[in-house]
């Protein structure tokens, strides 16, 4: 649920600095905007960027902001860059990689992005191994299995601490339907399942206050939550894609996960995870409600109750997640670690 407290919670005096947080492709469209949240953001007591180039200098300029965290960049010109921006880190956010451009999907990116996101889930197998690792870098829907295989293959996977960030498909559905309902938009909450491109993308509008909304709208409105990053990257002239928004979803996903490691009751969110919900059809992820905690995922709840419509999105969902988490294992088994 989107809280109107998030911000004043971010800027809070009274949370405790605790946690150290490795930001990898921190000097990025994403990355960037990121950090800088999470230099706000006082449950953070030690802020390490990591980039190929840049982050030295990401850190020094968010340094000058008078929180009391400590923020330090890391590059691979440097020995060993990579395993001192992960040593004992408590949280990895990975927004590292290439953006999308006009007419890319999610899934066009994964042939240079898989190798990136392979090679800093090694390291972090290496470094931080008990570390809440949050994967933005897309497609998620093969990242996150990528990473899950990189770990098992270390030996030191565990499910409850790996996360695909699929928030910014939550805050886009709350955003969008409050214009088609002329409501206040922190005030609407949707249950966004599936995955995190396209098709997988399924928002439970049934499931809200507006299920009477009509046919033709409420298609307009689930074809524009799947494919609001087109919107994003159209909008900006091929120039990029969506940065800034992704940031913020990053940032309110991290701030989830801290306050689940702080012992916080009651912190749901959804997050593309390993998850039993439909691994008997062979879907080995899936997005749904979890309960966070100081280990991790602590439940996996089901999606609830859905319409008819929702259910036919539900069975496309499903096949194409099998073909993209396939593909992502596929590239792990065939890669040398």
């Amino acid at each position: 649920m989107l809280r109107t407290t998030f911000s004043k919670r971010l800027f809070s005096q009274s949370m405790a600095n605790q946690y150290k947080v490795a930001v990898l492709g921190a000097s990025g469209g994403i990355g960037q905007p990121l950090s800088l949240q999470m230099k706000l953001n006082h449950k953070v007591s030690e802020l390490r960027l990591y980039d190929l180039r840049l982050a030295k200098g990401v850190a020094t300029d968010l340094s000058h902001i008078p929180t009391d965290s400590k923020v330090v960049g890391y590059s691979n010109a440097e020995p060993e860059g990579l395993a001192k921006a992960l040593d004992n880190a408590d949280v990895v956010l990975i927004p590292a990689g290439v953006p999308r451009k006009p007419g890319m999907t999610r899934d066009d990116l994964f042939s240079i992005n898989a190798g990136i996101v392979r090679d800093l889930a090694e390291a972090v197998a290496k470094n931080c191994p008990n570390a809440s690792i949050c994967v933005i870098s897309n497609p998620v829907n093969s990242t996150v299995p990528i990473v899950a295989k990189v770990l098992q293959k270390h030996g030191v996977y565990n499910p409850k601490k790996l996360f695909g960030v699929t928030t910014l498909d939550i805050i886009r559905a709350s955003r969008f339907i409050s214009e088609v309902e002329g409501t206040n938009p922190t005030q609407e909450k949707v249950n966004v399942v599936g995955g995190h491109s396209g098709i997988t993308i399924i928002p439970l509008i049934s499931q809200t206050n507006h299920k009477l909304m009509p046919k033709e709208v409420k298609d307009k409105l689930i074809h524009r939550i799947q494919f609001g990053g087109d919107e994003v990257v159209k909008a900006k002239d091929g120039a990029g894609s969506a940065t800034l928004s992704m940031s913020y979803a990053g940032a309110v996903f991290a701030d989830k996960v801290l306050d689940g490691l702080m012992g916080e009751k009651d912190i749901v969110v959804n997050s593309f995870v390993d998850s039993p919900l439909y691994k008997e059809e062979g879907i080995d992820f899936f997005s749904s409600p979890v309960t966070l905690g100081p280990d991790g995922i602590s439940k996996i709840h089901p999606i609830g109750e859905v319409s008819s419509e929702e259910e036919a999105l539900l069975a496309e969902c499903k096949e194409t997640l099998k073909k993209n988490i396939a593909k992502g294992y596929k590239f792990v088994e065939e890669s040398k670690l």
